[in-house]
């Protein structure tokens, strides 16, 4: 009997693959480690091993593993099961999750190389133009990459060549895997053993006295050494000493000096362990701690609920602290990475150097030594702060998951595969660990508060700000009156417009929110009504000032702002609506001598840009920031008095039912920046319906309120937490075809499923990337079996592969939409 491994693929199938290893391979083989497979007929890939057996593939031939990658697993047991967990919950494969949670310099995939065939003779003469220049060049070069031949030839494609020349004879192939990731190496210098006593060292500067800058050099090391124990870097020599690298090589051929290298990290903080502080709790968050510390004795997932400024962070110190005392990990998972940059130096003066950062802003190479210092149980990492994808890091000792601003829609993954919801990932995978799990906000999620009343999650709640600072004063300002009575400059109303003067006259800052980026939605034409759209997407191109430019903010597609109508030619060309943009120029002329700064996805794309805003705001290098939804989360400025929301009723008419959650938790948050020390802040929303209900709850901080009528709706419309929903997409580029398949598919649904299905339907934007979409949504009662209906859609999915006019279509599930 062989032995056999099975592997997990980096590719979206649904089951594991089967390969041929030797005894030896088999023994040595552990769940976690990476090994190279060969796939297809020539590429090889970096698979996970899963598990090994003796039963060999009955419906095809093993092939052998290429090689082993690993000398201990990457993976652990904990991420393989909440891998598999989140696999199967959210309806997608394996190999999914693994690409995504992998950074992509553990995914070795090959390149193709091109040998020359020094075994045959070539026919110069018999070879095309393009054969010839690539014969020539393997003349010169042991080999080529496809990259390199597609520039020899100027052409993108270059494969049906390569192929020529390998059925000529001419080249051979062969795939070579590559590592991504490449360890940092410090240079360091120390003398030379021979000069180490001070007699040597004495004879040497002697012998040295003709050389000065060598001799400086010494001497300088020498100091060096004196002050400090460490290693000496051959940077700080050559600052210390104010000469050349040339001058330091001199003396290491000539073995007076010896260098070395030493492997760091490329994330470093450096941080005075005296100058670490304690922290105490008031009574306020003492008693939320204590609440927490109970849910945690019977084994419960907590729920803080704790007003904006109220402390809450203190309280997730403090049980960290708990945590770290216990000698296990902590993970604290944020929305956006736009909140780390502040959170990062609060942790860092209570807990040192023990925290590690993990987000999309990183490198490849960075993410790769944050997760083998998870691997490793490394001090540096004790405690690692993150976006959702730092879930996926191999926690072996974890005691406790803190999910901050629980309610947030960006924890929830949208494209591409898994489509998870971070929060319910991590009460999974807290519940794997026996860790503890806590979920804090200032306006938590229906389903959270759901769950905490009908007892599943434990309850603490802080209603007072810390210090005891009063609520912000939140008023509405009916812009509809205004605009009536012509009493806007613009777009703001007289009311904002005299708050902003008079908070600038006190020489405090002011935060205004408008959820639209760019300067102006629709560019129209006033004379026929022409709107310029995507051609690729069912949108309206917006207007960027900065770049005078139309962008699609869905796929991309960008043209420069045109002059007259691109229908009748008409020179009349209005801009209806306003983006952050539009704002931010509004306000210089409205306020010539003021700073203001913007903080939206065009100002933030750098990899410090988020940290560069909020330190210059910080410190009071700007006086406004307008804003998009980013400013809204947990940002905590001292010397903002005045918020200003320019109009809440984009929000509100949303076609959505979390429509009005989503507003009452923004319009919260966003008012929760105001007045954070010891005056009461002034919030103003701009609207042109001040009697909405949901405005009306955001005034009097009413969340209690809000949570009876939105779940009163909910029951009555069917919507979750009451059911459970899986949203269908299906995909493609034929109109009709899509009709018809989804059709298909809605019927099938309703025969196996009953009544509780919705569509098929356009969504608002119905075509993307040339893309034509159509959601079925499938509405999942409390009683009914969440398995069992996901195992009926998979059943109606492989009806519908197998009829051949529907090949084309692509299906997307998104279980939880939200």
């Amino acid at each position: 009997m062989g032995f056999f491994l099975d592997v997990v693929l980096p590719i979206p199938l649904e089951r594991l693959f089967t390969y041929k290893v030797s005894e030896q391979e088999a023994y040595f083989l552990k769940a976690g480690m990476r090994v190279a497979v060969p796939f297809g007929k020539s590429k090889i890939y970096t698979a996970l091993a899963f598990n090994i057996h003796q039963s060999g593939p009955e419906a095809y031939e093993a092939k052998e593993i290429y090689q082993i990658l690993d000398e201990t697993p990457l993976v652990n047991e904990f991420q393989l099961k909440h891998w598999q967990w989140i696999a199967q919950y959210y309806m997608c494969t394996l190999g999914e999750v693994l690409r995504s949670a992998l950074p992509s310099a553990f995914l070795l995939e090959s390149e193709t190389l091109v040998l020359p065939n020094k075994e045959v003779e070539i026919d110069e003469m018999e070879l095309k133009d393009d054969e010839f220049l690539i014969f020539e060049a393997l003349q010169h070069q042991t080999s080529l990459k496809i990259g390199e031949i597609s520039g020899i030839v100027d052409k993108k494609n270059v494969l049906p060549l390569v192929n020529r020349l390998v059925q000529k004879g001419v080249v051979l192939q062969k795939e070579e895997l590559y590592e991504q990731y490449k360890p940092k190496l410090v240079r360091y210098v120390k003398l030379g053993k021979a000069h180490q006593s001070e007699e040597k060292l004495e004879e040497l500067l002697q012998s040295l006295t003709r050389a000065p800058k060598q001799s400086q050099v010494v001497l300088s090391l020498f100091q060096l050494q004196a002050k400090s124990k460490k290693p000496i870097p051959v940077t700080d020599l050559e600052k210390e000493s104010g000469s050349s690298r040339a001058v330091i090589k001199a003396l290491i051929d000539k073995s007076i000096l010896e260098e070395y290298h030493i492997q760091t990290d490329r994330v470093q903080y450096e941080v005075d362990v005296d100058k670490v502080v304690g922290i105490t709790l008031n009574s306020y968050q003492q008693e939320a701690f204590e609440s927490i510390k109970k849910s945690f004795e019977l084994n419960k997932t907590a729920l803080l609920h704790g007003v904006t400024s109220s402390g809450k962070t203190e309280v997730y110190i403090k049980l960290i602290e708990n945590c770290l005392a216990q000698r296990k990990q902590a993970l604290y998972l944020l929305p956006e990475i736009a909140l780390t940059s502040q959170l990062i130096n609060r942790l860092r003066q209570y807990f040192g150097n023990k925290v590690a950062i993990y987000h999309s802003k990183y490198s490849i190479h960075e993410r790769v030594e944050v997760w083998n210092n998870v691997l490793t149980n490394a001090d540096k990492a004790q405690i690692v702060i993150g976006a959702r994808s730092s879930l996926f890091l191999p926690f072996s000792n974890l005691g406790l998951v803190v999910v901050d601003e629980e309610h947030e829609s960006s924890f929830k993954q949208f494209d591409p595969a898994p489509r998870y919801h971070a929060r319910d990932a991590a009460v999974v995978l807290a519940a794997l660990h026996n860790a503890h799990c806590v979920l804090g906000s200032a306006t938590p999620s229906i389903e959270s508060m759901d769950n905490a009343k009908k007892g599943k999650y434990g309850y603490a709640s802080i209603k007072y700000r810390f210090g005891d600072v009063l609520m912000p004063d939140i008023s509405l300002v009916d812009i509809k009156e205004a605009t009536r009575k012509k009493r806007m400059k613009g777009h703001f109303s007289e009311t904002l417009f005299n708050a902003i003067a008079e908070t600038l006259e006190e020489g405090e800052q002011i935060i205004l929110f408008q959820n639209r980026r760019g300067f102006s939605p629709i560019i129209e034409c006033t004379t026929c009504g022409h709107v310029a759209q995507c051609p690729n997407c069912d949108v309206s191109l917006t207007y960027h000032q900065h770049r005078n430019q139309l962008r699609c903010h869905y796929c991309g597609h960008h043209m420069a702002l045109q002059l007259s109508c691109l229908a009748c030619g008409s020179h009349t060309l209005d801009k209806k609506g306003f983006g952050t943009e539009q704002i931010q120029q509004e306000l210089q002329q409205l306020f010539p001598d003021i700073n203001v700064g913007r903080m939206d996805l065009d100002t933030t794309r750098g990899k410090y840009a988020y940290e560069k805003i909020i330190t210059a705001f910080e410190q009071q290098e700007m006086d406004v920031l307008v804003g998009t939804q980013m400013v809204t989360k947990g940002l905590d400025f001292r010397n903002v008095s005045l918020v200003g929301i320019m109009n809440a009723d984009s929000l509100l008419n949303f076609p959505d039912y979390r429509a009005h959650e989503r507003s009452f938790q923004m319009l919260t948050q966003v008012a929760g920046r105001a007045g954070r020390t010891k005056k009461r802040g002034k919030v103003l929303i701009q609207t042109y319906n001040p009697y909405h209900q949901i405005l009306q709850q955001v005034t009097t901080n009413n969340y209690d309120k809000m949570f009876e009528e939105q779940y009163y709706e909910r029951e009555q419309f069917k919507y979750p937490p009451l059911v459970r929903i899986i949203k269908l997409t299906l995909k493609d580029r034929d109109y009709n075809k899509l009709n018809d398949a989804s059709q298909w598919f809605a019927s099938s649904l309703r025969n196996v499923l009953g009544q509780q299905i919705l569509g098929p339907e356009y969504p608002p934007v119905a075509r993307i990337r040339r893309e034509y979409l159509k959601n079925i949504l499938i509405k999942i009662p409390k009683g009914q079996s969440m398995a069992q209906t996901k195992n009926s859609i998979k059943r109606i999915e492989k009806s519908f592969n197998a009829i051949s006019k529907y090949k084309s279509i692509r299906l997307v599930y998104n279980v939880d939409h939200i």
